[in-house]
């Protein structure tokens, strides 16, 4: 049967959103802000700014270098850590690339997008571009970035999941196109197209996570497609007027069949989603988190090691079960990162999923392998009564070879507004990656700038302390 012909005339799903959105993220000033929004979006740009830089240097990340270094473009913007300078749109490619390369990047669970992996990048790409912008500048694109993206996520629901799409590489272009042209100054009828133009190029499959390098990407094409949209629209070329809430071949209507459709502009400019961002302190899909911080628990507060389990059961709901319990097979970096099994596997055997659980040679470290055979997990009816705000929520049930039952009911992992990061912990993981880039002189400064940003009347020194180790 020859699927239904679409109303082509039908009345727009929330007319005006498109518009709602693009007036708010114009008009938006530092001002506007609530100091508690101020302080956290901080700590996002901190955690953010070591992501990158660590993940620059993976080998998947230094090809999209390589390839922009081929470009030969006019050197306008830095490649973080690296000495290359090249264009705003091939280094935020890169950046982006890189913020998305190990997983460690930050995450909105409600719109299932890490914003900050593009939006960094994209802000200071431009400015250091454009040679204008202060730190009060950066803090409020910043925000505005993150709420636009996240009140799209959050219309999209998970339903633009379940078809098969990348949020980050579909939604994530609205967190890039709002940051670039909030540096561009661009007014609401401009950043409107800019937002109409974004949303054209949104792109990324879900398949990629099971092992190719190109989900890392998905990051990178948007924060460089947010550049050329506002680039673009700059120039007065326009993009969809009602990208969002049009009826037949808008953003949402095309990639979600079930929509929160009000979530777009409800108490916007009132409701901070940036608050909402949530802290990573594993390299690995932060729908595992909560599975590792309750086998964790379990483990430290009975003192098991890994030799002590007999087997290990995970119970979640829906969308973590599709997203991360599939069989592991050890198809490299990115494969083991996104493996609900994988990770358990290293938090019995080393009480962490860190940067040094996925060097290649542990991806099939017969220990491992050992250990993934008595992890198991199942589609919790408790958990999935709950709905999507606990998508992340696991329930840990531990039996040990003495005959133990252990339990550990995790509602919201450790980085969360709900269960925050202890005090230094967001500045310990950016030293943590970051240092394996810059000197412990860079280090410092850099923490200092970001700490006082919104006093800081120039970016160039932010951006100088990026390029390399001095």
């Amino acid at each position: 049967m020859a699927p239904a012909a679409p109303e082509l005339d039908a009345p727009d799903l929330l007319p005006g959103a498109t518009h709602d959105l693009a007036a708010f993220a114009s008009s938006l000033t530092f001002d506007k802000i609530p100091p508690d929004v101020v302080a956290y979006v901080k700590e996002l740009i901190l955690d953010n700014l070591g992501v990158v830089l660590f993940g620059v240097q993976t080998a998947w990340t230094q090809k999209v270098v390589q390839m922009a270094v081929a470009e030969d473009a006019k050197p306008r913007s830095t490649i973080f850590g690296t000495g290359i300078r090249t264009s705003p749109a091939l280094a935020a490619l890169a950046n982006a690339t890189g913020g998305h390369a190990f997983e460690f990047d930050e995450i909105h669970r409600d719109s299932i997008v890490h914003p900050g992996s593009m939006i960094v990048p994209v802000i200071l790409a431009l400015v250091e571009a454009e040679g204008k912008g202060n730190g009060r500048d950066f803090i409020t694109a910043a925000v505005a970035a993150y709420e636009v993206c996240g009140r799209v996520g959050m219309s999209a629901t998970s339903a633009l999941f379940f078809r098969g799409f990348h949020p980050q590489g579909t939604t994530g272009v609205f967190a890039a196109g709002t940051a670039a042209a909030r540096i561009l100054g661009l007014d609401t009828e401009a950043t409107q197209n800019a937002l109409g133009i974004a949303g054209s190029q949104g792109a990324g499959l879900m398949a990629a996570q099971e092992g190719a390098m190109v989900k890392r990407f998905h990051a990178g094409r948007a924060a460089q497609s947010g550049i050329y949209a506002a680039l673009l629209a700059r120039q007065g070329f326009t993009g969809i007027h009602n990208v969002l809430e049009a009826s037949f071949g808008g953003f949402l209507s095309s990639h979600s069949g079930q929509l929160n459709i009000s979530a777009l502009t409800a108490d916007l400019g009132h409701q901070w989603e940036t608050l909402n961002v949530a802290y990573k302190p594993y390299a690995m899909a932060a729908s595992i988190h909560t599975s590792l911080d309750g086998l964790k628990a379990i483990m430290v507060d009975n003192k098991l090691t890994a030799d002590d389990l007999e087997s290990v059961d995970v119970g979640m709901g829906p969308m973590t079960y599709q997203h991360c319990a599939w069989e592991y097979q050890p198809k490299g970096v990115t494969a083991a990162q996104m493996n609900m099994f994988y990770g358990l596997a290293v938090i019995a055997a080393d009480g962490d999923a860190g940067a040094g659980q996925f060097s290649e040679d542990r991806l099939t470290e017969p220990r491992l392998m050992e250990l993934i055979k008595r992890m198991h997990a199942h589609v919790s009816p408790e958990l999935q009564a709950m709905g999507p705000k606990f998508r992340h929520a696991a329930i840990v049930t531990v039996k040990t070879k003495a005959g133990q039952t252990y339990e550990s009911r995790q509602l919201y992992y450790r980085g969360t507004k709900e269960n925050p990061p202890k005090p230094g912990q967001v500045e310990d993981k950016f030293r943590a990656l970051a240092g394996r880039v810059l000197s412990s002189q860079q280090l410092d400064r850099i923490v200092e700038l970001v700490r006082d940003l919104e006093n800081q009347p120039s970016l160039d020194e932010l951006s100088g302390l990026l390029l390399e180790r001095s």
